[in-house]
């Protein structure tokens, strides 16, 4: 009985390392993408035309100084909130702000 469990586990052993193998192989290799059929226009030989960024200072200043004014009225809110007063449009202030912040990130951070 012993020479057929040390046979069966050493057709598993090899089995299971064939499969281990042939799993690495597949895994180590990525499909390369096709050449490109006219060399003359491909992206990498041109050099990208320099864009300026488009940024409206007057804007960003009337944005910042709004998302300021409502960023001070919050704690006031917090205030009232701690009261077990929920004033109307605490909600649609800090809507605004995140929509602000987020316009103000994405315009000095391109």
């Amino acid at each position: 009985m012993k020479p057929i469990r040390i046979a069966f586990c050493g057709r598993l052993l090899t089995l299971l390392f064939l499969v281990l193998v042939s799993f690495g192989d597949a895994q180590s290799h990525f499909p390369l993408p096709p050449e490109a059929a006219d060399k003359q226009n491909t992206v990498g030989d041109s050099k990208p035309a320099l864009r300026a960024p488009r940024v409206d200072a007057l804007q960003l200043q009337r944005e910042a100084r709004e998302l300021l004014e409502l960023a001070q009225t919050i704690p006031v809110d917090m205030q009232h909130i701690n009261q077990g007063l929920l004033p109307k449009d605490t909600v649609e202030k800090l809507k605004r702000i995140e929509k602000l912040s987020k316009r103000l990130r994405g315009e000095l951070n391109p």
